[in-house]
């Protein structure tokens, strides 16, 4: 089980020694105390963002903890870095800079190879929207599949049914499309109309789009079917 140390949102005093406002506390018992007061005052900060880096100097500390702070937003505690000791930090900067160009290389090979596995979904998932909406503008497919499925953006064309291409995923994708693109939906959020309200507003708009492009193919393509000729009339064989 890993040591968790709090970045605070509001003013922290220690329970112990009183000190405050703590830039950082751990919760022990549901109080607040300093970092010296738990035993952790020693150890230094690791700001997120090296992987490499964190990897090698948490390997290399005997007593490490995770620092994290609340988003609101998001309602959930996220990762703002490690406490390490300074030596294992010292130790992992060195280790960093010795291979520093071979890693460099191996993020470059690993960067081309996602980016070419992205094209690869992102024209798979184009396909699968115009097999499922045949009438949706090509143009207007591949920009829906692009956005949908732009790595880390936690968007459907990155969850497990998006990646499997699974009907709902794809119609979840482009009514998110339409609703932002075909109808008046961000401007009612910017009047104040609450969202599940604008949502149902806008909704009948969707569905109109969506119909449209599932049928309006193959009622095309009934009316330009060209007629068959009349066959040939047999000839009467005299008896």
């Amino acid at each position: 089980m890993n040591l968790v140390v709090v970045e605070p949102l509001k003013r922290r005093h220690c329970t112990d020694c009183r000190r405050g406002p703590l830039p950082l506390h751990i919760l022990e018992y549901n109080a607040p105390r300093c970092l010296d007061c738990a035993d952790l005052g020693h150890l230094v900060l690791l700001p997120r963002g090296d992987a490499a880096l964190t990897r090698r100097a948490r390997e290399a500390s005997s007593l490490w903890a995770v620092v994290v702070r609340h988003n609101r937003r998001r309602k959930r505690y996220e990762r703002q870095g490690l406490l390490v000791e300074e030596a294992a930090l010292a130790l992992a900067e060195s280790a960093c800079l010795a291979d520093a160009e071979a890693r460099a290389r191996r993020r470059d090979r690993d960067a081309a190879r996602r980016a070419a596995e992205d094209l690869t979904f992102t024209a798979a998932f184009t396909t699968a929207i115009l097999a499922r909406f045949p009438s949706c503008p090509p143009d207007r497919a591949h920009a829906v599949a692009a956005h949908t499925s732009q790595r880390g953006s936690g968007r459907v064309g990155r969850s497990a049914a998006g990646r499997a291409l699974d009907e709902e995923a794809v119609t979840a994708a482009v009514r998110a499309s339409v609703r932002h693109v075909d109808t008046p939906y961000d401007a009612l959020l910017m009047a104040g109309v609450p969202r599940h309200e604008a949502r149902g507003r806008v909704g009948p708009a969707i569905e109109a789009v969506l119909t449209e492009w599932r049928t309006a193919a193959e009622a095309r393509a009934l009316t330009e079917t060209p007629a068959l000729p009349d066959p040939p009339e047999t000839p009467e064989v005299p008896g």
